[in-house]
């Protein structure tokens, strides 16, 4: 049996992911949006404004993901594990501009906010990996302008990265998973409506606490993610020769 003859999957996946490997979440009570304002380090015009400052907060960001002591965990490596053993295709769409999900094994996935181990040159458009800090004095290394470096990150106010992508699998699957994001950032946040709204694909949020959009999901469940994700991914394998989803397809009533 090929792997289209069963239904494809689509799980987002946000900062409540990660958590629990020891990276900030943003709009949680103790979260990075708590301690700093988002104007001064994530969008645009803050860059504009105080290049230092805004590479300041995004070096101390990167060198924090590769603290040895940051690891994917439990409910990362069960997506991976979904990923390799799903007869259909499993797409993983992340917030996240970490790199867990790869670190853990997943290998089909879009990082629709950009990726912190990256930079993006505005001049040529040159994405590198980079895992130093970066400063205005940084040349290019495709072009070699000075002060031209950021990082590869979706700051707000931008469009986020392969939204093209992103709406035909959304629109195709006949599951939607959201794990760990609070619900209230579009356009994400209306994923869960475009899979309604498409009338095939069932749809589950695995989080520690109901999201903004709670109620637009047919299942939910409530928990740390590492206890959740890999339950859920056991359950769904295990019923992997079936070609429906685990319960009956379509936008709830």
């Amino acid at each position: 049996m090929t792997r289209t003859d069963h239904f494809s999957i689509v799980v987002l996946t946000g900062a409540g992911i990660s958590k629990e490997s020891g990276l900030d979440t943003f709009r949680d009570a103790d979260g990075l949006w708590a301690r700093v304002r988002i104007e001064d380090v994530a969008t645009p015009e803050a860059y504009r404004r105080d290049p230092d400052r805004v590479q300041g907060f995004y070096n101390a960001r990167r060198q924090g993901l590769i603290d040895a002591a940051v690891q994917p965990n439990a409910a990362h490596r069960a997506l991976a594990r979904l990923e390799r053993g799903w007869p259909g295709e499993v797409l993983i769409v992340t917030q996240n501009i970490d790199d867990l999900h790869e670190r853990a094994g997943s290998r089909n996935l879009i990082h629709m906010h950009g990726e912190l181990l990256k930079i993006r040159c505005t001049a040529c458009q040159d994405v590198t990996d980079w895992r130093d800090d970066l400063t205005t004095g940084h040349a290019c290394r495709t072009c070699g302008q000075l002060g031209t470096l950021r990082p590869h990150v979706v700051w707000f106010g931008e469009m986020p990265l392969y939204m093209d992508d992103i709406n035909r699998a959304l629109i195709g699957c006949g599951l939607f998973l959201s794990i760990g994001t609070s619900g209230n950032v579009y356009p994400a946040a209306g994923f869960v409506q475009e899979v309604r709204l498409a009338g095939r694909g069932h749809t589950v949020e695995l989080n520690l606490e109901p999201s903004e959009g709670a109620t637009l999901f047919a299942e939910t469940q409530y928990g740390p993610a590492t206890d959740l994700v890999p339950a859920f991914v056991d359950r769904l394998l295990d019923r992997g020769a079936a070609a429906s989803p685990i319960e009956s397809p379509g936008p709830p009533a």
